[in-house]
């Protein structure tokens, strides 16, 4: 059936020859990948969108004559379609790479370098293209202006803890779902997965837009009503009790699903250290990361959530976590703070 399937056509935007170079000789040789032509910068691009009517984009960020983020907010507007960004690891770079998420990129990769090799970035990038072809993106008016936000009001909880899972899509779901909780929402463990050095301007963007504080997490964090912990890039974090009191561990270790960190480590902490007093939600994303977590919090007494297959960019972890069972509630995305709430007051 895999060889039977369309072929997704992607083309390659970057300024550097070499770069446009390496990635259409390793992208060519996955065999559901053609590439169908290659542009030094947005006009170009723009024009040969029109005549190649590719699948995918991949695209950089600082390029000649306009940068990328520009070009894909126009872009977005005008002609929606899956754009992967790939970015370099600089401290300068994560802010960057979450404007391009919040205009509407689908992925944020990093370029290789240091320990990262070209083949490593190439396979992981060929995935994410493959994944980026089903995705559902829609035309985005106005793309990366900030409209207000209504946040939901709650009564008091004791001893709720909130956990959130996302992938493929999860900058903007979680922006969504974040930013209608109220300033005092349950103590909230997310895992996105996302390159580190990312995940702290995504944490202070969370921050500025909402009534909660939203922080990326370090190791012995306390999780109290009002905050919202985010875990860092390239570590797993855990929830842990004393007491009646919750704190994470953030730590290294080895991938699980293919991701660190892992939404399946915090779910099965959360399933451990909280059960009943938990509620999770799984939100839109490639794979199946989280689904035997929310299972076990499920059938640890707490209540759970996945995002429908509507609302969500691809429709991977969601699905996967219902196939097991583990979904008490699917709901739209525009719905998930709503329904936790409500769940937290049962």
């Amino acid at each position: 059936m895999l060889a039977q399937a369309k072929m997704v056509k992607v083309l390659i935007v970057d300024d550097s020859a070499v770069v446009r170079r390496i990635l259409s000789e390793e992208l060519g040789k996955d065999p559901a990948i053609q590439v169908v032509g290659t542009a030094p910068d947005p006009f170009v691009a723009r024009d040969k969108i029109v005549q190649l009517a590719p699948d995918v984009l991949t695209l950089d960020v600082e390029m000649p004559r306009m940068d990328g983020i520009t070009f894909l907010g126009k872009l977005m507007q005008h002609r929606p379609m899956p754009v992967i960004v790939l970015s370099s690891l600089t401290p300068e770079g994560g802010r960057t790479a979450l404007a391009a998420l919040e205009a509407g990129a689908v992925e944020v990769m990093c370029k290789p370098g240091g320990s990262y090799t070209v083949g490593d970035a190439c396979e992981e990038l060929a995935q994410k293209i493959k994944a980026a072809a089903v995705a559902r993106i829609s035309a985005r008016p106005g793309a990366g202006t900030s409209a207000p936000v209504h946040r939901l009001s709650m009564v008091e909880t004791t001893n709720k803890i909130f956990a959130i899972g996302a992938s493929t899509g999860g900058v903007q779901a979680l922006t969504e779902v974040v930013t209608a909780f109220p300033a005092n929402v349950p103590g909230t463990v997310i895992v996105q997965h996302m390159p580190a050095q990312f995940t702290r301007s995504f944490a202070e963007r969370l921050n500025s837009l909402s009534a909660a504080q939203v922080k990326e997490a370090e190791n012995g964090d306390s999780v109290v009503p009002g905050r919202v912990l985010l875990a860092p890039g390239g570590y797993h974090m855990l929830l842990n009790r004393s007491g009646a009191n919750y704190y994470v561990t953030v730590k290294d270790g080895p991938t699980v699903c293919h991701q660190r960190p892992s939404v399946e480590v915090l779910f099965q902490s959360v399933a451990k250290y909280a059960g009943a007093n938990a509620v999770g939600a799984i939100l839109t994303g490639m794979g199946n990361d989280g689904a035997q977590g929310l299972l076990a919090m499920r059938q640890a007494g707490a209540h759970t959530v996945g995002q429908d297959e509507a609302s969500c960019v691809v429709y991977g972890m969601p699905k996967a976590a219902a196939e097991t069972g583990a979904v008490e509630r699917v709901v739209p995305l525009d719905r998930v703070a709503e329904v936790m709430i409500q769940l937290a007051q049962v």
